[in-house]
């Protein structure tokens, strides 16, 4: 991880140990690491391992998954720096596009009818999880029109992963403008027009909160993505607006008619931290919320 150091605290000698970071030994240890766990490392829920394109394309894909929004999640790893590992990833979106029917099979299989019918193929990803990556590897990226992740990895001692995005792209981005364009239109012929620009302000700060934030539109509510979703922002009602975050409401104190613990409870979008906003001053009582929620993610 550049720059980054980790220590473990010897609190019998009041001393420190540095874990020094490493690479794994072969390349299926990452692999089988993340796939045990990708959905809290990711946000992604797993599908299949080594997936076969089929003898026409005849190859594997290393791991196949759904994100929290939908999106179909293409996963390649590389256990150093690899030149081919973008290319490889982009060969196996495009097959996938050609594909849908056989991969809401598989989602239907894997996580039932509703899972299937709720494909969002309007942007599938690309995560590229290697020891390492080029500074042409991150120009590349941004030279696509795909959504891809780069994330770089480190073992730390026996039983710590650190992950760190290097670069995150969405490819979604132009439509979700025209999308918001359109959300927004209809939401002033209905609405008060202080809630729509309340919204503008929320997406402004969400977007603003560091690099490698993507956004994508549903039809019920828009995700703010770093790897993971952080933040859910629902269309404007007449009075408020609802923001859902990936903070613990048992560690916060709750406000009534401000935040609310939702866990358990069925919403649109996903977290469970409800924020009610009605006003500028709200949004700005948010931030500390949102920042929260953005680290975590």
């Amino acid at each position: 991880m550049s720059g980054l150091k980790l220590f473990r605290t010897d609190t019998t000698n009041s001393g420190m140990t540095e874990l020094m970071p490493r690479l794994a030994e072969v390349e299926a240890d990452v692999q089988g690491l993340v796939e045990a766990h990708m959905e809290p490392l990711l946000g992604v829920r797993f599908l299949a391992h080594e997936y076969s394109t089929g003898p026409v394309h005849g190859g594997r894909i290393d791991s196949l998954g759904l994100d929290e929004n939908g999106s179909p999640v293409i996963v390649e790893y590389k256990r150093g720096t690899d030149a081919g590992v973008i290319n490889q990833g982009l060969f196996y979106l495009a097959w996938l596009m050609d594909h849908r029917a056989e991969f809401e099979h598989l989602v239907r299989d894997r996580l039932g009818v509703t899972a299937a019918s709720q494909v969002l193929w309007s942007g599938p990803r690309l995560i590229c999880i290697a020891g390492d990556f080029t500074r042409y590897d991150v120009h590349a990226v941004r030279e696509h029109r795909r959504s891809i992740d780069l994330v770089r990895y480190r073992l730390f001692g026996s039983d710590l992963l650190g992950l760190e995005t290097v670069a995150s792209v969405s490819g979604g981005m132009s439509v979700a403008r025209r999308l918001r364009r359109q959300a927004v239109a209809r939401a002033a012929d209905v609405q008060d027009v202080s809630m729509v620009d309340l919204a503008g302000a929320v997406d402004e700060v969400l977007l603003g909160l560091g690099d490698g934030v993507n956004r994508v539109e549903r039809k019920t509510y828009r995700a703010y993505q770093r790897l993971r979703n952080f933040a859910c922002l629902c269309p404007p009602q007449r009075s408020k607006l609802l923001v859902y975050l990936k903070v613990d409401p048992k560690e916060i104190d709750l406000v009534p008619g401000f935040t609310r613990d939702v866990s358990g409870l069925g919403h649109h979008g996903t977290g469970d931290l409800e924020v009610q906003l009605r006003t500028p001053k709200d949004v700005e009582r948010a931030q500390d919320l949102f920042r929260a929620s953005y680290a975590a993610a």
